[in-house]
């Protein structure tokens, strides 16, 4: 994580622009009313998609245990089957 205050962010946006979106740093940038923080869009959509994965109930326990699975054990994907 990269931190800053406003007026260098400000001074080097496409700079820092570019530090989160290429290179996927998160910026931290202080100022006198509080924090920001600027990532990438990949990035956020990443975090609120675990974010909404992990508050469907079992859902984690589910990802956790499918980990530990062989490959070999796993079922090939049929789109006819019923979900």
């Amino acid at each position: 994580m990269t931190n800053t205050n406003a007026t260098n962010f400000r001074q080097n946006a496409f700079a820092y622009l570019d530090k989160a979106v290429v290179y996927g740093d998160v910026i931290q940038v202080r100022t006198k009313h509080g924090n920001a923080v600027v990532m990438s869009e990949a990035d956020y959509r990443g975090l609120m998609e675990t974010l909404y994965l992990s508050s469907i109930p079992g859902m984690t326990e589910s990802i956790l245990a499918a980990k530990d699975e062989k490959t070999g054990d796993c079922q090939p994907y049929d789109p006819t089957e019923d979900w």
